[in-house]
């Protein structure tokens, strides 16, 4: 078997809540760790993809992890400064240079405005919504409903007039520059994939899907709108939620197939206890995501939700998944609770406390590491991690300690 069946079989095998060699150690996310201790700044980390990219893979062979670190979470700076992107501040855009990007939390769908998705989803989302997250995107407002283009001549005649107005061709000069840095930036991901998979290390994912609940809360009501929502307008937020549930799995299962690369990950962002009770969590949250999850099993993918908040009340919920076959990554949780309840349903991935990996010491580390293998490692069921991916601010010993214990320690 080479080095990359062995790495990807220790994966798959706790999935399965089966024993491998030993238990597996792979990182759900890096962010800015690897550049930060390589000296790149946040900045120069999400512009210098050939950098960053060297950065991640000499750090992943020195450590010897199962899964390469993914690319999707830290994405082009480029591409979003080209566009003027609104919907993000970065380090360089608003942002000091040692700073993560941020979401710029507000309604993109203003509270009225659900009828409008709702009826014409596709027009609402080119001429209303792309204008409010891009700058660069400001003069889509100006198309006419698309539902009015229709017959050839009238649509050349409408796009030739569209196309003839001097905000418009700007947009498209944009789009053709956006165009030749997206080619060299997925070039760039391309070669790390590439060149990780030739030293034996299976990326973790390429896809990526949100909750149904997520996506509306996320991306188009915000927070504060969306909670408001399920009690002010209830049936048009779960409208909205059935909208896209089919939307979101047909996305992650395009790309996860065309890009060869099973697994999908899923970051859930309100369905943690505090956000909602169990009640609301049943009528708004639970289904979107319980349905996500079986339509991705359904379509042969592995589902990598990151249950990111405390977990412990919904515990009783995820029991009801199928075995062996969600790649679970736990936050905040009870460990022998989620023993008792998931212990032969699903493989128990992260948790060792980012607190303790960034002000922590080695032996605090190893200890919590041989809890977790004494607690799951039984089964072969578990993965090591820290409880949100290998944190920025991490100590490279803790880091190390944390591995190297799970080498030493977890060899079944």
């Amino acid at each position: 078997m080479s080095e990359y069946d062995t790495r990807l079989n220790r994966f798959e095998s706790a999935v399965r809540l089966e024993k491998a060699d030993r238990v597996c150690v792979a990182s759900l996310a890096v962010h800015y760790y690897f550049t930060r201790i390589a000296g790149i700044s946040n900045r120069e980390a999400m512009v210098d993809y050939e950098r960053r990219f060297e950065a991640w893979a000499r750090e992943t062979q020195r450590l010897d992890l199962d899964l390469a670190p993914p690319t999707v979470p830290v994405p082009s700076a480029r591409q979003w400064e080209i566009m003027g992107v609104t919907q993000y501040k970065w380090p360089g855009n608003g942002l000091e240079d040692h700073l993560a990007f941020q979401f710029v939390e507000k309604e993109y769908l203003l509270r009225n405005e659900y009828d409008a998705l709702l009826a014409n989803p596709g027009d609402f989302t080119v001429r209303r919504l792309w204008p409010r997250l891009a700058e660069g995107l400001s003069p889509m407002a100006a198309m006419p409903p698309l539902h009015w283009l229709s017959g050839a001549a009238q649509v050349v005649d409408s796009l030739g007039m569209l196309c003839g107005m001097p905000q418009v061709v700007e947009m498209l000069e944009k789009l053709i520059e956006l165009g030749k840095e997206t080619r060299a930036y997925h070039g760039a991901i391309r070669k790390y994939a590439t060149e990780m998979k030739a030293l034996g290390f299976p990326l973790a994912y390429v896809a990526v899907a949100l909750a149904p609940f997520d996506y509306v809360s996320d991306l188009l009501r915000g927070m504060r709108g969306s909670m408001l929502d399920m009690f002010r307008q209830p049936d048009k937020l779960l409208a909205a939620i059935d909208l896209f549930t089919p939307v979101v799995i047909q996305s992650a299962t395009l790309i996860a197939k065309s890009t060869k690369n099973p697994r999908v990950f899923i970051p859930l962002h309100r369905g943690a206890a505090g956000f909602m009770s169990n009640e609301q969590f049943e009528r708004f949250y639970w289904p979107g995501l319980k349905t996500l999850l079986l339509g991705l099993v359904e379509a042969g993918l592995t589902p990598m939700p990151f249950f990111e908040g405390d977990y412990n009340p919904r515990l009783q919920y995820l029991a009801e998944l199928p075995a062996g076959k969600i790649a679970a990554h736990f936050d905040i949780i009870d460990r022998m609770e989620a023993k008792r309840v998931l212990g032969d349903r699903m493989v128990f991935w992260g948790n060792v406390p980012s607190t303790l990996m960034a002000t922590g010491t080695p032996e605090e580390v190893r200890d919590d590491v041989r809890e977790l293998i004494d607690i799951f490692g039984d089964s072969g069921g578990l993965i090591i991690d820290a409880s949100t991916g290998i944190p920025d601010e991490a100590r490279p010993e803790n880091v190390a300690a944390m591995v190297e214990t799970a080498h030493s320690y977890g060899t079944y």
